[in-house]
């Protein structure tokens, strides 16, 4: 069975809409979707057009293959409750670095929830469909078909979650950045990054350093200051891995399924706390 999203965002959508919409239409219409059945489909802020090839039916009078025009409009949400909702959003750290950092928090649907608001699909109430084809029900299998095409593409951009219910991502993200903790990590991302060094050597290279007084051989071997008594643990920072994140969950260089910042940061936990027994 093919997959039509990789991500969280895009599978909860789907999940999403198998909450309200009958099991076999969806899975007629994933079958238009794999097999290549939706010629074309466009989408323009929370409105989908789409043209989806049909099957030949007698019984509707349909004797040539058809294309059917699919019109998807989806409920916005309206300005004043956005601007409330990026109010809650940009008051908690985790989620302005991660939507500034092209991910989507696993709990976001909360803070809408929280508010009366919805993000991801809620009921049918929140779709306004329309297919060119006989069949009476709605959602038709045409129209199914373009709903799994639409989850794929929230894999590449999980900003289109946001645009889908009224607002674009340059207007998200600029909100998010003007907010004190946005500012706060916009200073760290757009810090310059030291250049790198080609080595000549694996080692140190020692060298001499001149000294005013001959120390004594108490001096020499126990050093004029003694060592702390406790070293201090540096604070971690609020956003771990933030260079690899940079490139976001899913880079064009990472063919798996698997997340590639959740791989990297087990990596680097992996590293942390490699060895710290032996001390």
């Amino acid at each position: 069975m093919t997959k039509f999203s990789r991500t969280w965002w895009g599978d909860r959508f789907i999940k999403a809409l198998e909450n309200f919409t009958d099991d076999n239409r969806l899975k007629r219409g994933r079958s238009y979707a794999s097999g290549g059945k939706v010629l074309n489909f466009d989408i323009d802020q929370n409105k989908i057009t789409a043209q989806v090839q049909g099957s030949i039916n007698p019984y509707f009078g349909v004797y040539t293959v058809p294309i059917y025009k699919i019109a998807i409009e989806i409920k916005p949400i309206a300005k004043t409750s956005w601007n409330e909702a990026i109010k809650k959003l940009s008051s908690k750290a985790s989620t302005v670095s991660r939507l500034l950092l092209n991910e989507v928090p696993e709990n976001i649907e909360d803070t809408f929830s929280r508010l009366g608001l919805h993000l991801l699909p809620h009921s049918s109430k929140d779709f306004t469909t329309k297919c060119s084809c006989p069949d009476y029900a709605n959602p038709c299998k045409h129209i199914a078909g373009v709903y799994y095409l639409v989850a794929s593409q929230l894999d590449n951009n999980p900003f289109l979650l946001f645009e889908l219910r009224g607002l674009s991502q340059a207007e998200l993200q600029t909100k998010l950045a003007d907010s004190p903790l946005g500012k706060a990590l916009a200073e760290e991302l757009n810090a310059k990054e030291i250049s790198l060094e080609t080595s000549i050597s694996f080692y140190t290279q020692l060298a001499k350093q001149s000294i005013d007084e001959k120390p004594t051989a108490r001096e020499f071997w126990l050093g004029t200051k003694r060592l702390p008594q406790t070293i201090e643990v540096p604070t971690p920072s609020g956003v771990s891995a933030i260079l690899i994140k940079k490139q976001g969950d899913f880079p064009a260089f990472w063919p798996k399924n698997n997340s590639f910042i959740e791989t990297m940061e087990e990596l680097y936990q992996r590293v942390k706390t490699k060895n710290q027994n032996l001390i």
